[in-house]
């Protein structure tokens, strides 16, 4: 089980493909550095500890300071765990860039989705709401009955009833990795992921969807994919003759 990846999201555009069909895609910025490393040995379990953005010294607390220092990496503002196998543990500084995931692969996105405040049962979970003519006063949008008769007598848990709408954590599964931008660091899925532009995001490999080949084993890391894009410029040989 490879690590998953902290991402940007950077917002939404369309991509033409050769057969001129055109796909919604939402671009996330990959933007990961392992801090640290969970052994079974030591912690228990195993995992590798990303993190996202340039925190300021001032905001960061004496402890945390330390810890990064241990990694010799400079203060992050997000950091986020991922359960890895022991043949998946990436080396502490290393950066994960774009080259993490290829295209055609299916990936999960989660994120925090888009506060929209108090809402009613109609807007919230598409109730058809009551009559409009026969009487009906004042309950047009209601959500109805909430109760029973004498018995049991009470409201049941997670009955759905109007309350805040979106601000919380949910996933999107099996969304297609469209293209990859390696130099820009940037990965395409199709479809629209949580949140606002600029939110936080984790892209993980799809855990409905088994034996995904050609994954880059442990991780893609930035290091190998500009050793990868760089051109090597061989010299040309002399063609004078020797007498």
């Amino acid at each position: 089980m490879r690590s998953g990846v902290i991402a940007e999201k950077v917002g939404m555009m369309s991509l033409f493909q050769d057969n001129g069909t055109q796909v919604p895609v939402t671009v996330l910025k990959v933007d990961s550095t392992v801090v640290d490393v969970r052994t079974k040995e030591r912690d228990g379990y195993t995992a590798v500890q990303l993190g996202s953005g340039k925190a300021k010294t001032k905001n960061v607390a004496k402890p945390q300071l330390g810890h990064f220092a241990k990694a010799k990496v400079e203060p992050k503002k997000t950091l986020i765990e991922f359960r890895v196998t022991e043949d998946c543990v990436i080396p502490v500084g290393s950066e994960l860039s774009a080259s993490h995931f290829v295209v055609g692969q299916k990936v999960d996105v989660s994120g925090v989705s888009i506060g929209k405040g108090y809402a009613g049962v109609m807007k919230k979970y598409h109730f058809g709401g009551d009559c409009a003519s026969h009487g009906v006063s004042r309950t047009h949008r209601s959500g109805g009955s909430t109760g029973q008769r004498e018995w049991p007598g009470k409201v049941f848990k997670n009955l759905k009833m109007p309350g805040q709408m979106g601000n919380y954590q949910t996933t999107v599964q099996n969304l297609e990795v469209v293209a990859i931008d390696e130099a820009r660091n940037l990965v395409m899925v199709k479809g629209s992921v949580p949140g606002f532009d600029s939110a936080i995001v984790t892209i993980t490999d799809a855990v409905k969807v088994s034996k995904q080949v050609g994954l880059p084993m442990p991780a893609g890391l930035k290091a190998q994919a500009e050793v990868a894009t760089e051109v090597v410029e061989t010299p040309a040989e002399s063609t004078e003759v020797k007498e």
